[in-house]
């Protein structure tokens, strides 16, 4: 079974129209029409209000975080930088360590 909204066809619609016509007279639908998208742009409105405080409450919470992230991110930079640095040291000195043995086996 399908179930669709406003399926009306031409007669139906027809019917409405008439009908809207009959309760409200030739002279107050456009009153209505008017209005009608008054209350629609004063909706935008609001919805756009809402928006924009959102965002500017937000604002700084965002920075915040971004600051957050940066200095963890500065901080485990800094942190790789040296322990790679201890680790090629290390490495530098096993490497003359073996030289060492090396020519001492040599000789």
């Amino acid at each position: 079974m399908s179930h669709t909204i406003l399926a009306l066809g031409g007669g139906e619609l027809l019917l409405a129209l008439l009908a809207f016509l009959l309760l409200f007279g030739s002279n107050k639908i456009p009153e209505l029409a008017k209005g009608l998208g008054k209350g629609l742009r004063e909706f935008k409105k609001a919805t756009d209000d809402i928006k924009r405080e959102i965002n500017d409450s937000t604002d700084g919470i965002t920075k915040d975080i971004s600051e957050s992230v940066n200095s963890i991110r500065k901080n485990i930079t800094d942190v790789t930088r040296d322990i790679t640095s201890d680790i090629n040291q290390s490495a530098g000195e096993i490497n003359k360590d073996i030289n060492e043995i090396n020519n001492n086996i040599n000789s």
